[in-house]
């Protein structure tokens, strides 16, 4: 068993790090804005929107864990993680389908969109009464000739307020429960699309989230992703990526943190003495880097099962709760280390608080994911 990356992942890890940090290193957390188009262009130049889809449509070509490397080393670079989240939002909730599941030239000419960074995706699934009850969906849509009519509205879509194409499930057979979803991708222009203002949110603020109804609004068969009936599957496979890779950028943000509350450590002095002399913050940093250890493992773990095509559903669920329970864990923390300063927003310590807690949430809130775990278990 061979835990050492190989030369390549670690030449592409350290080459993206860089190029992060020199060209995205000074982007900041905006009050009442979320992030800039031309951030956007060069996030897109350094190859970060289209890590994981097809080289002949202008991606990367990387597979799950290769994809997550490259995350990690986003959010290790980049102080502002809700940037982080919208690109990976993108990539790995929107274009993933459109990569697995979009067979006509529509679809196609969408994917190297968004593999060149010319379209920005949402994902559009919540719905005020299915959240974690995916399966609840009240948006319908109705086969009218080569067009679907989709009808209804949904509560959060991230990146929504940015969007050039949504990336959307409806009911097309409400008498088959979650087998009668068909997903979709709507461009932003349709007729019909009606995009809310910025939700306004505790972190990830660089990330815009909004409502989107659709009245009306007819959709060509061509943007049909998958067979009718196929979109709870989709979904599925698009939060299998998203689960295994977009929480790789959470492992970055904490090596960043990690390494401020260490140098804090060594530089404040408290009674004459660097307060990582006292054991109640060495300790801290400790179990700071032990969580973040152990969680990594984890991810990776459940990035290679999914390359391999294994059975990765126990470890994807696993890998999501331990990253972002640790996230979470060690910005407290930070905040603790850092003590007034890290209640202050100068030093960036309390918005990774902020931009760390909706990470037990999204992705499917981890209370679920222990569900999906005893399921697997057979319990």
């Amino acid at each position: 068993m061979d835990f050492d990356l190989t030369a390549q992942q670690q030449a592409r890890y350290d080459d993206v790090l860089a190029a992060v940090r020199a060209r995205l290193g000074t982007v900041r957390e905006q009050a009442g804005s979320y992030f800039s188009r031309d951030d956007w262009k060069t996030a897109a130049d350094i190859g970060l929107v289209g890590l994981c889809l097809p080289t002949d449509s202008g991606g990367g070509g990387l597979g799950a864990l290769d994809t997550a490397l490259c995350l990690e080393a986003f959010g290790h670079g980049c102080p502002d993680t809700g940037f982080v989240f919208s690109i990976s939002a993108h990539l790995l909730a929107c274009a993933v389908p459109v990569r697995d599941f979009g067979d006509s030239p529509a679809a196609e000419r969408l994917l190297a969109g968004l593999a060149s960074g010319e379209l920005v995706a949402a994902n559009a699934m919540t719905e005020d009464a299915a959240g974690s009850d995916v399966g609840q969906l009240a948006v319908t849509a109705d086969r009218v000739g080569d067009d679907y009519v989709l009808n209804g509205d949904k509560s959060f879509a991230s990146n929504g307020p940015a969007a050039d194409v949504f990336i959307t499930y409806a009911v097309t057979n409400p008498s088959a429960g979650f087998l009668g979803i068909t997903a979709f991708a709507v461009p932003a222009g349709t007729a019909g699309v009606e995009v809310g203002p910025p939700l306004g949110k505790l972190g990830l603020a660089s990330c815009p989230a909004s409502r989107v109804a659709f009245r009306e609004c007819r959709v060509p068969v061509a943007y049909r992703l998958g067979s009718e009936g196929q979109g709870s599957v989709i979904f599925q496979h698009s939060m299998a990526w998203e689960r295994g890779c977009l929480f790789a950028a959470y492992l970055g943000l904490m090596e960043r943190q990690l390494q401020q509350c260490t140098e804090h450590a060594r530089r404040r002095r408290q009674f004459g003495r660097a307060i990582g002399d006292f054991q109640a913050i060495s300790h801290r940093i400790i179990g700071m880097r032990q969580r973040l250890e152990s969680s990594r493992l984890l991810l990776y773990r459940a990035c290679w099962l999914l390359d391999g095509g294994r059975d990765h559903t126990t470890a994807v669920a696993l890998a999501k709760i331990a990253v972002s329970e640790a996230a979470v864990a060690n910005s407290i923390d930070a905040v603790q280390i850092f003590g007034g300063a890290g209640y202050l927003t100068a030093t960036g310590v309390e918005q990774q608080l902020r931009d760390s807690i909706p990470a037990t949430i999204f992705s499917g809130t981890n209370e679920i994911q222990r569900e999906i775990i005893a399921r697997e278990a057979r319990l």
